[in-house]
């Protein structure tokens, strides 16, 4: 009987399971799904009780372009009515709850007007029109920074950018050259992010809950408090084919057998890798440790070329760390406030960027509830800084040594909403969380260092996860990770079945006038 064994438990996985028993014909009871932690979700999670402070370590937008995504949730009851689909139930929330932001960025306590016009010079629209031109062999290991001049930087576009999709001026500008390809077609609206499409709930609840119940209602075996260690190869020139799984379950020491026939999946590395929780009270300590996800990568990889370069997205902490933070109302005050502020009720704005925060620190407040157990009386919004290694504009410090409570002072002075502090801190908790490895995906990088999803000569094993290789679409993404999932199962099934296309926007002609428009404003 052919067995698949999927290491790590996040979306990478919990897709392939499912396009295992949907296009190749698995029983439930066929998959094993092998995860170190005690919950399942990966980078897409969401915890908290009404008893205690929730925590979404960071934020996923959807968009009609996401092909692979979207066919997955097609086929994927809803928990709240089996009638419907998860994709049902999204197109169903988004019609209902149009995003139009009125308050995108923030400078000096007032909002940003005209953030229509992209503030480009002569010089920065021939900067962009050369990168969206550029090879990816011609930019090779360049920095964003290296490809535009200081005023770029400055602009509306960037700060709009950037803070949607957390690029750093010192990511690779390949990465930087593929958002502007898939993406192109949000130009005209990045100001308003009317285009984005929003999750029912946060993602664990609306996305990953719904993926798993229908799993285990399949008969997949979920394995957890299941560390991989190592895969034994078959050692063949040319011929990459697990024979071997090494590994520690519920502490016990075990070797799993793969014969003939069955398929590894492996998730490599994670966005989400190490993350600590600090508290209302307390700063989250900075914890770089290589966590299963990348020790595992590390170990098959060594002396073997087609399995990727980790240390390339794991050994450069200071690249690409940066920190969220959640906030539980129990008073409706301080969402009132920023309601009042922004002129958008709960789940109609997107991110508030504080365009002079020394941190550049954004957040978000989505639909209530947010959470499928949040009461009514209760309230919770997100939000991170891509500089918290720099001192804050009200609070003396780098947002990495702020407690929660400090970080709501730093949001209240930015909003000019000091008066209300003494309150806000009462009723409100802020949870922070420091991610070692949140953009490491974006860092400098050969065209080597990602390995293909079924690398050449692959018999049974395959990658799935923001850090395979997979042409002209782009990390960060949960499509990234649903599409080298789709790719994985075809491939090794040798299915007759490819995924969608990539969505390329700049092939549409009206795309790409609509953008030329946006890029002379």
């Amino acid at each position: 009987m052919t067995q698949a064994y999927l290491i790590g438990g996040g979306i990478g996985s919990l897709a392939s399971a499912a396009h295992l028993i949907r296009d190749g014909g698995f029983k439930g009871s066929e998959i094993h799904i092998l995860e170190a932690a005690g919950i399942n979700g990966g980078s897409m999670d969401g915890s908290g009780s009404p008893a205690q402070d929730y925590v979404i370590r960071g934020g996923r937008m959807f968009n009609f372009s996401y092909l692979c995504t979207y066919e997955l949730l097609g086929f994927i009851p809803s928990l709240t009515d089996p009638s419907k689909t998860v994709l049902q139930e999204f197109e169903s929330f988004n019609a209902e709850n149009k995003t139009h932001a009125q308050a995108r960025l923030v400078r000096g306590g007032q909002i940003v007007a005209n953030t229509d016009r992209m503030g480009f010079d002569a010089h920065d629209r021939l900067d962009m029109a050369q990168i969206v031109g550029s090879s990816e062999v011609a930019l090779g290991r360049k920095r964003i920074d290296e490809c535009f001049q200081p005023h770029f930087f400055e602009t509306n576009f960037w700060l709009m950018w950037c803070t949607m999709f957390a690029f750093q001026p010192w990511h690779s500008a390949v990465e930087f050259k593929r958002y502007l390809h898939r993406f192109m077609h949000e130009f005209p609206r990045i100001n308003t992010l009317a285009g984005v499409d929003r999750s029912p709930y946060n993602q664990y609840d609306s996305v990953i809950l719904p993926i798993e119940t229908w799993l285990r209602a399949q008969g997949v075996n979920f394995r957890q408090a299941c560390v991989v260690e190592d895969i034994q190869f078959k050692p063949t020139p040319g011929e990459v084919t697990a024979e071997r799984l090494l590994l520690r379950e519920q502490g016990q020491a075990k070797a799993l057998a793969v014969n003939p026939g069955d398929l590894v999946f492996m998730t490599n590395g994670s966005m989400t890798a190490a993350a600590s929780i600090g508290s209302h009270e307390q700063a989250p300590p900075l914890n770089t440790e290589k966590t299963p996800e990348w020790a595992l990568w590390e170990k098959i990889a060594r002396n073997r070329r087609d399995f990727g370069t980790p240390g390339t997205f794991c050994d450069h902490v200071d690249e690409s760390f940066w920190e969220s933070f959640t906030v539980t109302c129990r008073d409706p005050l301080f969402l009132q406030l920023i309601e009042d502020f922004s002129g958008n009720s709960a789940g109609t704005g997107a991110l508030v960027t504080l365009a002079d925060s020394n941190w550049l620190m954004s957040f978000v407040i989505a639909k209530q509830p947010h959470f499928i157990n949040q009461p009514a009386d209760i309230q919770v919004f997100w939000g991170y800084g891509l500089f918290p290694n720099r001192p804050g504009n009200f609070v003396a410090k780098p947002m990495g040594e702020c407690s929660g409570a400090e970080i709501l002072q730093e949001l209240l002075g930015h909003l000019r909403l000091r008066e209300h502090e003494d309150k806000v801190l009462k009723t409100c908790r802020c949870v922070p969380v420091k991610l070692p490895y949140i953009t490491a995906e974006f860092l400098l990088r050969e065209a080597h260092d990602r390995p293909a999803v079924v690398p050449a000569g692959s018999t049974n094993f395959a990658f799935v996860s923001q850090f395979c290789e997979q042409p002209k679409d782009v990390v960060f993404t949960v499509e990234y990770s649903v599409r080298a999932a789709q790719a994985a199962v075809y491939t090794l099934l040798r299915l007759n079945k490819k995924s969608p296309e990539v969505y390329n926007a700049t092939t549409d002609p009206s795309v790409m006038l609509d953008a030329l428009k946006t890029f002379m404003r």
